[in-house]
């Protein structure tokens, strides 16, 4: 099995700041891209931010220059630094890792539960 389990988000007021943590465990063999996407009652799911195992990193356009994605390796880990929040930043976030669980699996793709960001006054 494997489990990735999101926490750090909650409310916040506008131009504040909360930190994302998505932590993969189970059997895994390797991951390649992590990353963060979100979504609000009646749209799809969005991508945020993305971020490979070499380190090529992309961003939507909404949250450049505001979000930072990293990740840490040795832990299966992945974070999402959100600054300046806006209310539109309002969602459920998911985190997503693309992995393998034995040297010959296919990649496969992994969704954490979610967890709620209100940004609100």
């Amino acid at each position: 099995q494997v489990q990735l389990v999101e926490s750090g988000g909650g409310l916040v007021q506008p131009g504040g700041s909360l930190r994302l943590s998505c932590a993969a465990s189970g059997s895994i063999f390797s991951i390649d891209t992590m990353g963060w996407y979100r979504q609000t009652l009646g749209k799809e799911r969005e991508l945020v931010a993305t971020i490979a195992s070499r380190g090529r990193i992309r961003y939507a356009d909404s949250v450049k220059g505001r979000f930072t994605i990293s990740r840490d390796n040795a832990k299966n880990a992945v974070y999402l630094q959100m600054n300046s929040l806006k209310p539109e930043d309002t969602a459920v976030y998911y985190c997503n890792a693309d992995l393998r669980r034995a040297i010959l699996d296919d990649v496969r793709d992994y969704w954490g539960r979610g967890t709620q960001v209100t940004v609100s006054s």
